[in-house]
């Protein structure tokens, strides 16, 4: 059985040192441990103990918590793939672009670890044209020694060009993707403010204008197409992944796997079609 207690860790960024946040409820207990580890620090700005990261400080502190509590490396850990059923994409049209002068390209590294956490073609677009404009509003200046207060002007600046909120959002996934898993600093922008989501009611086609598009469709397979994505409710990728064997007409169903949020869906098959 899993201890109840727990310690999260954390990547903490001190003094330009990269350092082991460890996270906890006030325990009696895990504050005698704590007090037994070496070179253990307190930070008034995270809120949390630390210590140097390095391999032996990290084993030290899996074998003093062992079986007293659980640790979470989830937020520590970051070599996860995202979508394991992703296809390995291949980067190499942005490697062997031509130089353009005064523009700087997204770094190798960058690239490098969007193959191997397996993110989509689409993220992969969205996230190297963000990031490439982030670093080249700050053309003169390395990123990895820019500081919040320059992340703050950056996002005030598409605000103020009419970015779009969703735009903004990626904007903020795309630099946070460079410190946090890239070069695995710490979580340095927990206090950026990310526009709201605007919430707005979708344009819905009624049922006389679907029924009008079908029947002005001769192809057979496009009909099939539209009659599915009605009447199944797919999304367009979903039904792009779709294979015969993920139709059921015994159980009159359609098997949607991999779907928003890597998850397995199953939605109604319509007896017209």
């Amino acid at each position: 059985m899993r201890p109840q207690k727990s310690i999260t860790l954390k990547h903490l960024l001190v003094e330009q040192r990269k350092c082991i946040g460890l996270q906890f409820t006030t325990n009696k207990v895990l504050q005698a441990l704590i007090d037994t580890l070496p070179n253990v620090s307190w930070s008034q700005e995270f809120g949390m103990f630390y210590m140097p990261n390095n391999k032996s400080n990290l084993e030290l502190i899996f074998k003093t918590f062992n079986g007293v509590a659980w640790i979470n490396g989830n937020y520590f850990f970051t070599e996860k793939v995202i979508n394991e059923d992703n296809p390995v994409l291949n980067l190499e049209r942005y490697r062997n672009r031509k130089p353009k002068e005064g523009f700087k390209p997204c770094p190798e590294e960058y690239l490098l670890k969007l193959e191997l956490k397996r993110y989509s073609d689409n993220t992969v677009r969205n996230y190297v044209a963000c990031f490439e404009s982030f670093i080249n509003h700050f053309y003169d200046t390395d990123p990895i020694n820019l500081n919040e207060m320059d992340v703050r002007k950056y996002l005030q600046k598409l605000i103020q060009e009419g970015k779009s909120n969703s735009y903004v959002n990626l904007s903020i996934n795309s630099i946070k993707f460079f410190y946090e898993i890239v070069h695995g600093m710490p979580n340095r922008f927990y206090s950026v403010e990310r526009p709201r989501k605007v919430k707005q009611l979708p344009e819905v086609l009624s049922k006389e204008e679907i029924v009008k598009i079908i029947n002005n469709t001769n192809n057979i397979k496009h009909k099939c197409i539209v009659g599915l994505l009605y009447s199944s409710g797919l999304r367009r990728s979903e039904l792009l992944n779709l294979n015969v064997t993920d139709i059921d007409s015994k159980r009159m169903v359609v098997i949607i796997k991999n779907a928003k949020g890597n998850k397995d869906r199953i939605s109604v098959l319509s007896p017209a079609f």
